[in-house]
């Protein structure tokens, strides 16, 4: 029962910026929640936090253990990128349109509306407020847009829409030296998207300056004439041994050198000129050229700079993107690799890696510009996922969208692996075949299609005599007889999966066949309508319609329980009813419209509490043992209840985010006005061609009038509810994405990734404190064969099950590899036999999801315990022989 949220499917991006830690993981923003891949690894997770909205800006600290996000209601959380935890939270008063980390990690520059602000960095330890406000610039006429640090984290620049750029210097003077203004770049016709600082490789100190304008513009600016004089002194501070070090800010109230009392806030003092923090105060820029991007009737909307290669990319409206050599302006490549706006650009640390995310059509790229090759290529429904179906191995996750797509999914991994686009209308239903190398799909394109997963080819496609719009699919457990009911003639269509030839039309039901299944013990079919009843058909026999459960409601689903002993079908009144299939009897009712409740749409005329609307499950689905069922509808809840009792046992949420509609269960009336709720006002004055910066559902009521009564705000709801056959996970198609929820603890924490001393010494200080498991993972981090082996010797055979199920699943490779290699030379048999089989126990399902990684250790595993069988066989039929040999000797005697 304890599922717990495990990863995000079917979206991996959804806007705002991208960014690469640790020079292989790639951070995008999903809605609400964070997804980290790993590019060496071909992984995704998506973090177990949630941020109350959209998030708009992502930043990762310099070592790659925190994250900032930041959200469209402004609120910004702080996360331990390695813990999966939120540290601290704090909202900023005005709309984040950038954000970075220094390059010394001490300091946070954040751009909210016209003001940069500089905020010391949190740190690990606990404080009531641990964001401190250092400096606030207030220079900027217009929203700022694009922040940069200098190398030495001395400087600052920042582009505004006020067409400008602006040089902050982080360090302040003492003594009556007045703080300079910030040094203005001049020229530009259009908002500045892109700053960054060239970088002198020989002295490694700031030489350039580049400002690239939305209109196609690249600025180049150097370094004038000789470094200007400075007319105060060059002054250290005092040593003071029993003031905390505040890293030279200035802003705390104290006493300074001569007794003279500083004011809070007091800016324009402090610092030192030294060669590292003053070396650009006082030098004045000129302009070295001024290059255009020759993109027509596009403009520019993302941009990265690489220092190292002193390389620049540019992504475009279009969807073409640009590499480009500096500051020479030399084109690399010019490219396009999309239909739409290009929302997000960015290098890796080494420079060989671009990213790339077009937020509309959920794309994420990232392309290797000197193979020319794609390292990832991830695009996620751009409309609500309709459909999902789970293969027999619980493996693989198909999912079927409004967008006309079919898409196929590794669970362990996250990632889609084939897309089918031959449907040209909305996908509703997809059924897995026994033989696991299938997959089914209906369509409301008036065929329902068969798809090889070996060849990744549609083999069969199954239509009607008149086109027809499906809306339920299920074929029998030997996969000879394929049924699909329809929306709009109200019958059951029977194929042969062999021929393709139309056998039988089932006609009966008066409305949309929405519910169609097989019985998994016999060749009963269940189909369910919303003219009120259920029935079941003999499809083999032909006798039609055998039995018949009438309802008071319509009739929204069917599900038969796994042991095909029971039926269990939702109404629109909110109940759930459990028939009998075999006596035709009704055996439970469970009332769900109070806990399917919750939440009111910005359109609702009642309160949540008193409407109607929604109180309804549009989708079931048994677990693995029949004993639970999982129930969802247009609600933000996923309701499990027991069979048997008839109770609920656990009420999911699938999101809190506030950008979707009907999360809230009360509206705040302060938000209502004679013109209607003020979220509906489309009061935006935004240009035109700057597109939009995330995905939007704006098609999903194809421009019928009065088909988007909130502006094309997604209302959320679960459309698809299924649990893997192991029954050890399910997953939700949501209007979030595709929730997958487990039982299995995809992340333990490891304490050793805290140790900064992982050293020999530490794995003997373990095992001297016998702290067994921690000896044997620092062995295992450390990679040393004989601390390994050595730890592993160290565990009586009575800790075996304790220590296995401690190990991480990162370390089972290494682990089944040091094994394999003891089977080889080790005299210890047994010993290593009981090990080997803990970790099984211990790790059985993860090895079983994780089994293509983990191959090559598990087949030498195989390989030396196969060797050893044979040679104990070999040794004891000898030993046999011997023994017969001499019994029949002695005997002789």
């Amino acid at each position: 029962m304890n599922y717990r949220f495990q990863n995000l499917l079917g979206a991996p991006y959804r806007g705002g910026n991208a960014i690469i830690t640790n020079n292989t993981e790639l951070i995008s923003p999903v809605g609400n929640r964070v997804s980290v891949t790993d590019l060496i690894k071909s992984q995704t997770i998506t973090l177990p936090v949630q941020s109350s909205s959209n998030i708009t800006r992502i930043a990762a600290s310099p070592d790659g253990v925190f994250l900032l996000t930041v959200d469209e209601n402004h609120r910004c959380q702080f996360i331990n990128l390695r813990q999966r935890v939120v540290l601290h939270r704090i909202s900023f008063k005005n709309a984040v349109n950038a954000i970075k980390f220094s390059p010394d990690g001490a300091h946070i520059a954040v751009a909210t509306g016209k003001l940069v602000q500089i905020w010391r960095s949190p740190g690990f330890k606990k404080e009531f407020f641990p964001f401190e406000l250092v400096r606030t610039f207030a220079d900027c006429d217009d929203k700022v847009v694009s922040l940069e640090w200098s190398p030495d984290s001395s400087y600052l620049l920042a582009g505004s829409k006020d067409l400008t750029a602006r040089l902050f210097c982080m360090k302040k003077l003492k003594f009556g030296v007045f703080k300079k203004k910030p040094f203005m770049f001049l020229g530009h016709r259009d908002t500045v998207v892109g700053v960054f600082f060239g970088i002198d490789k020989n002295t490694n100190k700031v030489c350039n300056v580049y400002t690239v304008t939305r209109d196609c513009y690249i600025f180049s600016w150097g370094l004038s004439g000789n470094e200007g004089e400075f007319d105060g002194m060059d002054v250290t501070e005092p040593p003071s041994p029993g003031t905390p070090d505040r890293d030279g800010d200035g802003t705390v109230e104290g006493v300074g050198s001569g007794d003279i009392k500083k004011r809070k806030g007091y800016e324009g003092r402090g610092g030192n000129l030294d060669e590292e923090g003053g070396y650009l105060l006082n030098r004045k820029w000129e302009l070295l050229r001024k290059d255009n991007f020759m993109q027509a009737q596009a403009k520019l909307t993302a941009c990265d700079y690489h220092r190292g290669l002193n390389m620049l990319v540019v992504g475009f409206s279009n969807g073409v993107f640009g590499l480009y050599q500096m500051p020479d302006f030399v084109c690399f490549h010019l490219l396009s690799i999309s239909r739409e706006k290009i929302t997000t650009a960015v290098f890796n640390e080494l420079g060989n890696w671009l990213t790339f995310g077009c937020a509309k059509l959920g794309q994420l790229l990232v392309w290797e510009w000197k193979s020319e090759s794609y390292i990832l290529k991830q695009q996620g429904h751009y409309f609500d996922v309709n459909c999902l179906a789970y293969s027999p191995d619980s493996l693989l996750l198909a999912t079927g969208a409004d967008d006309n797509k079919v898409k196929v999914w590794t669970v362990s991994s996250g990632f889609c692996f084939i897309t089918f686009s031959e449907h040209t209308n909305a996908i509703t239903a997809l059924h897995f075949m026994a033989n696991n190398h299938s997959l089914l799909s209906a369509s409301l394109d008036g065929t329902v299609r068969a798809w090889d997963l070996f060849r990744y080819r549609n083999f069969r496609t199954f239509t009607t005599p008149e086109s027809r719009q499906f809306v339920s699919l299920a074929a029998d457990q030997s996969g000879e007889v394929i049924c699909a009911g329809t929306l709009d003639s109200f019958e059951i269509f029977v194929w042969s999966m062999k021929t393709g030839r139309l056998l039988d039309i089932l006609s009966g039901h008066e409305g949309p066949v929405h519910g169609l299944m097989f019985s998994p013990t016999n060749a009963i079919l269940a189909s369910s309508s919303w003219d009120r009843t259920v029935r079941l058909w003999d499809v083999f026999d032909g006798k039609g319609a055998v039995e018949t459960f009438s309802h008071t409601h319509d009739v929204l689903t069917v599900v038969y329980r796994p042991d095909g002993k029971q039926l269990a079908s939702s109404t629109l009144d909110g109940q759930i009813h459990f028939w009998d299939p075999i006596d035709g009897l009704l055996m439970y009712t469970i009332e769900g419209r109070r806990d399917i409740s919750g939440g009111r749409l910005m359109t609702d005329r009642r309160s949540a509490a008193n409407s109607s609307s929604g109180k309804f499950f549009t989708t079931l689905c048994y677990s693995a043992d029949g004993s639970y069922i999982l129930a969802g509808g247009s609600s933000k809840y996923i309701c499990m209840y027991d069979v048997a009792d008839q109770v609920l046992l656990r009420r999911f949420q699938i999101t809190h985010n506030l950008s979707l509609d009907g999360v809230l269960d009360f509206l705040n009336s302060k938000n209502m006005t004679d013109a209607g709720p003020l979220d509906l006002i489309d009061d935006d004055n935004s240009d035109t061609e700057e597109g939009i910066d995330k995905q939007t559902r704006g098609k999903l009521g194809y421009d019928l009038p009065g088909s988007m009564p909130n502006r094309g705000r997604p209302i959320v709801r679960t459309k698809s509810l299924r649990i893997a056959p192991t029954g050890r996970s399910f997953s939700a198609a949501t209007t979030e994405g595709v929730l997958v929820y487990s039982i299995d603890d995809s992340f333990i924490f490891d304490p050793t990734d805290l140790d900064i001393d992982v050293t020999p010494e530490a794995v003997d200080a373990a095992l001297n404190e016998d702290q067994l498991s921690k000896a044997l993972i620092l062995s295992l981090r450390l990679n040393e064969d004989s601390l390994i082996k050595k730890c592993i010797f160290t565990v009586n055979p009575i800790d075996i099950p304790a220590v296995a199920a401690s190990i991480p699943y990162r370390y089972l490779q290494r682990l089944i590899e040091a094994f394999a290699d003891l089977l080889e030379s080790c005299p210890h048999l047994e010993f290593i036999l009981r090990w080997c089989q803990e970790l099984c126990k211990a790790h059985g399902n993860s090895i079983q999801q994780n089994f293509r990684q983990l191959l090559p250790a598990l087949k030498s595993l195989q390989k030396a315990i196969t060797r050893t069988h044979r040679d104990l066989a070999d040794t004891c039929s000898s030993n046999e022989y011997m023994l017969r040999y001499l019994c029949s000797a002695s005997s002789g005697k």
